[in-house]
């Protein structure tokens, strides 16, 4: 790792990059990627808590920045960064700072409304004073512009990359094998899939939800609760979070991929289903309508259990339909951004 003097560009970032959300996953190959490229970047972590973090955690984190050379290249990753509004401009000051967004602050599901307005106005003070901001998707890029006041001109957008995958095999059984891949939070709604699947206990299915099951008890709670009251304990699994070889094998014996979320900034899971080849049914929430082909993905209304029970159905009993996506799918999985792609356009961005 260089060294946090001689660093021409840092990499500051809140928490522990081995994470496995999709943020830290993005975080985490954009860094190899990058030195692959022979693009030096130094790492700075900035704490734990954010975006929400204890006072002292906050100070840590403006000393660590503080202490950088004047002019170093920083890019902050946005959980930390959209609640640095009260220090964005003495750190603009010094630093070149380039905002690395994921998803914006203020619209994670589940914050309370005052929360989300305090998180809104510290992202958009702070965004105000970023060299440039770095989205993954179009999406997020219209919603900041929209919504935070950003010039569409500072924006670039760097898509997550993806790997080169086999086509999954399936479950090789007449029951279609589902497949949910995240974190148990509000945001995911993942009690909106169970509420959904209790309607539709005539067909043959069986769900795996590989995420991490510690970071919303009451998402969990809620999740269980869905699942107890549609009678389906029998036929999902809460795998919790599950390592790379773990999830590689249930992608690969999935028959179709679900989501429920009710907003994805860019939805790297989705995505990686498509590296896979497999047929998706998900929620339109967010950048879902614009990173699914319609010609892969059968889409339902975020948090509505009634339209999602809808798509389920059809494309659990109609294999010709599931087929056709699933041809839809191998066909677009060629068109994916790899890995070199994003940190190419990041490299771009922050300059070397």
């Amino acid at each position: 790792m260089p060294d946090l003097e001689t660093s021409p560009i840092m990499f500051a970032y809140p928490g522990d990059l081995d994470t496995r959300t999709g943020g830290y996953i993005y975080d985490k190959r954009l860094l190899g990627e990058l030195g692959r490229q022979e693009v030096h970047v130094g790492r700075l972590p900035l704490g734990d808590g954010f975006p929400q973090p204890a006072p002292d955690t906050m100070r840590n984190a403006e000393t660590r920045l503080r202490a950088l050379a004047p002019g170093t290249r920083v890019i902050i990753d946005g959980l930390a960064y959209g609640a640095m509004g009260d220090i964005a401009e003495m750190l603009a000051s010094r630093l070149r700072i380039f905002a690395l967004v994921h998803h914006p602050l203020a619209f994670e599901t589940g914050i309370p409304p005052a929360e989300a307005e305090i998180l809104r106005i510290s992202e958009t003070r702070a965004l105000a004073f970023a060299e440039r901001v770095i989205t993954t998707s179009s999406t997020t890029a219209r919603t900041l512009v929209e919504h935070f006041g950003v010039d569409h001109e500072c924006i670039a957008v760097a898509p997550p990359g993806t790997d080169e995958k086999p086509l999954a095999r399936g479950s090789g059984t007449r029951k279609v094998r589902l497949l949910a891949v995240g974190s148990v939070t509000p945001r995911k709604d993942f009690a909106t899939l169970a509420r959904a699947l209790g309607g539709l206990y005539d067909l043959p299915w069986h769900l795996d939800i590989a995420g991490s099951l510690d970071r919303s008890p009451d998402a969990v709670r809620k999740l269980r609760a869905a699942i107890s009251e549609g009678g389906i304990g029998e036929r999902v699994a809460l795998l919790g979070e599950v390592d790379e070889v773990g999830l590689n094998r249930l992608y690969s014996q999935a028959d179709l991929f679900v989501s429920s979320s009710l907003y994805e900034g860019y939805g790297m899971a989705l995505v990686e289903a498509i590296a896979w080849g497999l047929p998706i049914a998900a929620a339109r929430g967010g950048a879902v309508a614009d990173i699914l082909p319609s010609d892969a993905a059968f889409l339902a209304a975020p948090g509505d259990a009634s339209s999602m029970a809808s798509a389920l159905r059809r494309v659990i009993e109609n294999d010709a339909l599931r087929h056709r996506l699933r041809a839809g799918a191998i066909e677009a999985r060629a068109r994916l951004p790899r890995w070199p792609d994003t940190a190419s356009i990041i490299r771009d961005v922050v300059g070397t």
